[in-house]
C-alpha cells in the first residue's frame, strides 16, 4: 500500500501542471483501485499530499509576501512529523495568499487553513479585499465554496481555488465599484469614537505581530499591543474601523482572545482630541520565567501599570486582570495565565 501512495504523490508533482489534480485523482482510482476513503484513513498520507501541494504553490508564488505562513515553522513540523523526528501531531498549516487584480487594481488577499483530514476534508478558505464591498465579498466567498465542494473527493484544491479566484474577481470587483459610484453622498454626520481593550493569553508569534500592527495601521487606529504572556491589544478610533479590526485579526483561528471592555463616545466631530494614544505600538516589558523552547514567559505587569498611568487608563488594570493596580508588582504572573 505504500508504494501506491508514493506512486500517487510522484505521479501529481510530474503531471499536475499538464494534467490537473482531478485527472490524476481520477486515473489513480481508475487504475490502481485506491479509493477516497482508504486515501483518507492515514494522516500521514495527507499531510505528504498537503507539502506536495504547499512545493506547488511556493513554485507558483516565488516571490516574498505572495505566500505568508502564520506559523513560519508549520511545514517544518509536518515534515519531521513524515520522517519520525516528531512525535507529537504537526499543528494545521494556515497561511495567506496575497494576489493582484490587474484591471481594475486591487489587492486580495485568500486565507486558507488546511485540517490534517484534507484534501479528504474541505478547507477552511476566506477571500478578503478593501476592493470589494460587503455584499459583494460575501457573494465571492459563497461562489468559491461552491466551486471547492464541487470538486472530487480528496482533490487538491487549494491552487485551483486561487486560479478560480484569478480568472473570477474582477466581475465582483468592478460591481462593487459600480454601487459605490451610485451610492447617495451620505450626508455629513458626526463620528463615534471607540476604544476596545484586548486580552490574549500570550502574543508570541513574529507574523502575528505584524498582523496586529499592519492592521492597526491601515485602519488609522491608536494604541498598542503588549507582546508576550499575557498580551494585551488596546485600539481607538472611529468605531467601524476597531470593529473591523476585532472581526479581523481575529479569523481564521485565534481562540484565546477575547474583547474584555469598550469605550465609546457618541457624536465627536474629531478623533483626536478623544484619543489617550499618539499612535499604535508595539510594547515589550522585561520578562520573568523561563522561555524555553515555546518563548513561555509573563510580562512585567508593574511595568505595564506604569505604562498605563502614563496615559490616564489605569483603571483598566483591574477590568483586563481582575487585580489591583497597585498590588501589580506582587502579582505571580502565572495567575494571569
Amino acid at each position: 500500500m505504500r508504494q501506491y501512495y508514493q506512486f500517487l504523490k510522484n505521479t501529481f508533482n510530474h503531471y499536475v501542471s499538464c494534467m490537473g489534480s482531478v485527472l490524476i485523482c481520477e486515473y489513480v482510482s481508475k487504475y490502481w483501485g485506491i479509493s477516497g476513503a482508504t486515501m483518507a484513513s492515514s494522516i500521514t498520507e495527507n499531510l505528504e499530499l498537503q507539502l506536495s501541494e504547499m512545493e506547488l504553490l511556493f513554485s507558483m508564488f516565488p516571490n516574498k509576501g505572495e505566500i505568508d505562513l502564520e506559523d513560519a515553522s508549520a511545514l517544518l513540523y509536518v515534515q519531521r512529523y513524515l520522517e519520525g523526528v516528531r512525535e507529537a501531531l504537526p499543528p494545521q498549516v494556515s497561511f495567506s495568499v496575497n494576489l493582484t487584480a490587474e484591471e481594475p487594481k486591487a489587492d486580495v488577499c485568500l486565507h486558507v487553513s488546511l485540517p490534517h483530514e484534507y484534501p479528504f476534508a474541505k478547507p477552511e478558505i476566506f477571500v478578503w479585499s478593501q476592493a470589494l464591498d460587503r455584499q459583494q465579498q460575501k457573494q465571492l466567498n459563497d461562489d468559491l465554496v461552491s466551486h471547492i465542494s464541487s470538486l472530487y473527493n480528496g482533490e487538491l484544491c487549494i491552487s485551483i481555488a486561487v486560479q478560480w479566484l484569478q480568472d473570477s474577481i474582477v466581475p465582483y470587483i468592478e460591481k462593487s465599484k459600480v454601487t459605490s459610484e451610485n451610492a447617495p453622498k451620505p450626508k455629513e454626520t458626526k463620528i463615534t469614537f471607540h476604544r476596545m481593550w484586548i486580552y490574549s493569553h500570550h502574543i508570541y508569534r513574529q507574523e502575528l505581530r505584524k498582523k496586529i500592527l499592519d492592521y492597526a495601521k491601515r485602519l488609522h487606529l491608536t494604541g498598542f499591543s503588549l507582546t508576550g504572556k499575557p498580551g494585551v491589544i488596546c485600539v481607538e478610533g472611529k468605531k467601524e474601523n476597531c470593529e473591523e479590526f476585532w472581526r479581523d485579526i481575529r479569523y481564521p483561528n485565534w481562540k484565546h482572545i477575547s474583547c474584555k471592555h469598550t469605550e465609546t463616545i457618541e457624536a465627536v466631530e474629531n478623533v483626536v482630541e478623544h484619543r489617550l494614544f499618539e499612535a499604535f505600538e508595539e510594547l515589550t516589558f522585561e520578562a520573568h520565567g523561563d522561555y524555553g523552547l515555546r518563548n513561555d514567559y509573563h510580562m512585567d505587569l508593574g511595568q505595564f501599570v506604569e505604562f498605563l498611568k502614563e496615559h490616564n487608563c489605569e483603571h483598566v488594570f483591574q477590568i483586563l486582570f481582575g487585580l489591583d493596580a497597585k498590588s501589580a508588582k506582587n502579582v505571580d504572573l502565572s495567575l494571569t495565565s
